[in-house]
């Protein structure tokens, strides 16, 4: 991957609407605390700062992974996009294969993008390597060049754990949510279905098709038939690149994997 290329089309992409989505202000609070959490993100190569504003964003705890004994650190793992080839070398040079391994067998949950989600696969076409911790077989850059990257609206299969904040909501449609609120109308609801039936902007960047998958492995999302949102057990994927979106659902539900883990390795 030409990397200023990549930065420089993902300055025009957040530049763009996708960036500022007329939803963004709906958007206040999770039900939930994440401040608990540390997310740590693999930062060899790739889009790993904009993943760190994420989590961020959405409450909890993000580092920098640049050495294996920070996996120690954290409670979850993000593995970004970026040039797969480039990320699989330095895996290898700074030992990191095993280390990971080591982390997924402690239950704790790896979130996979793009170039994450091929570097988690079972089995990549055409290419020796896979950590093979979600039963997926993965085409690399099937959807294209860098030239071809595009944006696609796409449903989430998903549940959204969020709330809203009715005391902060300033704008003239937020006028309107706040006279229900009044009302003693339970808005919460109708705006979380509304959030979750909500098409989620999803943004391909020379992006890897999920070819095949196992009868473990749960669809989240699709397009054109094909599976783009997929999780099996604590492990989540995705060919997109949902850090470089306003829309935080893909990073809350997560966290929320992460939450339920965290919760059941305390409670062994």
């Amino acid at each position: 991957m030409n990397e200023k290329y990549t930065n420089l089309l993902i300055k025009k992409i957040k530049e763009n609407n996708s960036y500022n989505n007329n939803y963004s202000t709906l958007l206040k609070k999770p039900n939930y605390d994440y401040s608990d959490l540390t997310v740590g993100v693999l930062a060899l190569q790739g889009a790993f700062r904009e993943h760190i504003e994420a989590v961020k964003r959405c409450g909890a705890k993000a580092i920098q992974v640049r050495l294996p004994k920070q996996l120690s650190l954290i409670d979850g793992l993000i593995i970004p996009g970026g040039e797969s080839t480039t990320i699989i070398k330095l895996i290898e040079k700074y030992n990191f294969k095993t280390h990971i391994y080591d982390f997924y067998k402690s239950n704790k949950p790896i979130f996979g993008t793009c170039a994450g989600l091929i570097l988690l696969a079972k089995e990549i076409v055409g290419f020796n390597f896979g950590l093979g911790l979600i039963d997926i077989c993965v085409d690399r850059n099937a959807y294209g060049r860098q030239i071809d990257s595009f944006e696609h609206a796409i449903e989430l299969k998903i549940d959204s754990k969020l709330n809203y904040n009715v005391k902060n909501l300033n704008s003239d449609a937020d006028k309107n949510i706040k006279k229900f609120a009044n009302n003693n109308i339970d808005i919460n609801n109708i705006l979380i279905k509304g959030q979750n039936n909500r098409k989620f902007n999803a943004i391909f960047i020379r992006a890897p098709k999920i070819l095949s998958f196992g009868k473990n492995v749960k669809v989240l999302a699709e397009l054109d038939g094909k599976a783009v949102l997929a999780q099996q057990d604590n492990v989540l994927v995705c060919a997109f690149h949902p850090e470089l979106t306003d829309d935080l659902r893909i990073h809350y539900y997560f966290l929320d994997i992460i939450k339920k883990a965290k919760n059941m390795i305390n409670f062994n």
